[in-house]
C-alpha cells in the first residue's frame, strides 16, 4: 500500500465505527480519504454450479449484485470490476488486483453452468498465493459452495480453498426469517449497521456450514432454534458461525453466509457490512482478530443436536 493510500490512525479508528450505504458517517468519510489511490477489486461471479439470481446477467448487463457493489464501491474509494472470466487469475494478471470478492459456485476450473472461461490450474494456484502474500478476500453466501466442495481432497482430507475461506457448505433449507446474533459489533461496517443491536432478524437462504478452523474471529452467529430445515435437517444442530474474519498467511479473509436474496443486497446494513469487509480486507481498516469461535459457538463442530 502506498503512503498516500493509507488511512491515518485516527481514520482507521473512525473506520471501525461503520456506516450505512452512501452515508455521511465517519466510516464513509474515512474510506473517502483513500479515493486518491482507489483499491482495485475483482468481483468474481462465475457460476460453474447453480447460478444465483443476484449474479445472473441479462443481455450482458451487470447483474443485481454487480451493480450494487460497483456503485457503493465507487462511492467509497474502491474500483470494483465485475467479471465471470477466470482468465483474470492467470499469474501475469492477478497482480492487478488489491482484493477479490467471490459470489461463485462449483469447481471454477471448469466452464460449468455459465460456460464462461474457467480458472486454469495455474490461475487457481496463483489466487491462493496472492491471498497468502497479502491480497484481500471477501466471500458471500455461495462462495462457500465453491472449489473444495466439488474437488478431491488431499491425503489429509483437506482442500486449499476450504483452508483459505474458513468453512465449507453442507446444504441449505428453505428461505426464511432467521436470527443472527452479533458477537463482534466493532468489526468495520457493523456499528452503524447490523451491530446496532445484539441480534437481528432477516430473510435469506441460510447455508449450513462445517469444517471451521479454530482461528476464526466470528462476527455473526446463526441461531438455529426454531429454524425450519429441509430434507437434510440442516439446522437441527447447535448455533454455528455465519460471518467471520481470519488471516490466511499475510492475507485478510472475510466471509458472510448472507447474500442470496435481492432484498438483502439492497439492505443498507448489508451494504455497510460489505464496505467494512472491503476496507478491512484491503488494509484500510483494522479489526480485532482474536479467535472467539470456541467461546461464541462452543458446539460448532456438532452437525446434529
Amino acid at each position: 500500500m502506498s503512503q498516500d493510500s493509507k488511512l491515518s490512525r485516527r481514520e482507521l479508528l473512525m473506520a471501525g465505527a461503520g456506516a450505512a450505504w452512501l452515508g455521511a458517517g465517519a466510516f464513509s468519510k474515512a474510506l473517502g480519504a483513500s479515493a486518491r489511490a482507489p483499491k482495485k477489486i475483482l468481483y468474481f461471479t462465475k457460476s460453474s454450479g447453480f447460478q444465483h439470481s443476484v449474479i445472473a446477467r441479462k443481455d450482458d448487463a451487470l447483474s443485481h449484485s454487480e451493480k450494487i457493489l460497483s456503485e457503493i464501491g465507487k462511492a467509497h474509494g474502491f474500483e470494483v470490476v465485475a467479471s465471470k472470466d477466470g482468465r483474470l487469475f492467470e499469474p501475469d494478471k492477478i497482480g492487478e488486483w488489491d482484493g477479490f470478492v467471490f459470489c461463485t459456485t462449483g469447481d471454477l476450473t471448469t466452464p460449468g453452468t455459465d460456460k464462461n472461461p474457467p480458472l486454469s490450474a495455474e490461475g487457481e494456484k496463483a489466487f491462493y498465493e496472492a491471498i497468502r502474500k497479502g491480497k484481500g478476500f471477501v466471500g458471500m453466501h455461495c462462495a462457500a459452495d465453491t472449489f473444495g466442495h466439488f474437488k478431491p481432497r488431499d491425503k489429509s482430507g483437506e482442500d486449499a480453498y476450504i483452508r483459505m475461506i474458513g468453512g465449507e457448505f453442507v446444504s441449505h433449507g428453505p428461505q426464511q426469517v432467521a436470527t443472527m446474533e452479533v458477537v463482534d459489533p466493532k468489526f468495520p461496517g457493523m456499528a452503524d449497521g447490523f451491530g446496532k443491536s445484539s441480534s437481528f432478524k432477516i430473510n435469506d437462504e441460510w447455508y449450513a456450514l462445517k469444517n471451521h478452523p479454530e482461528d476464526l474471529r466470528v462476527i455473526l452467529v446463526q441461531k438455529t432454534e426454531g429454524m425450519k430445515s429441509g430434507p437434510r435437517n440442516e439446522y437441527d444442530r447447535p448455533d454455528y458461525p455465519a460471518t467471520w474474519a481470519r488471516k490466511f498467511g499475510d492475507g485478510r479473509v472475510f466471509y458472510t453466509s448472507m447474500g442470496h436474496r435481492e432484498d438483502v443486497w439492497t439492505n443498507p446494513n448489508y451494504q455497510s457490512l460489505l464496505l467494512g469487509a472491503l476496507a478491512w480486507s484491503t488494509g484500510l481498516a483494522d479489526a480485532d482478530l482474536t479467535p472467539n469461535i470456541k467461546e461464541v459457538t462452543p458446539d460448532y463442530k456438532k452437525l446434529t443436536r
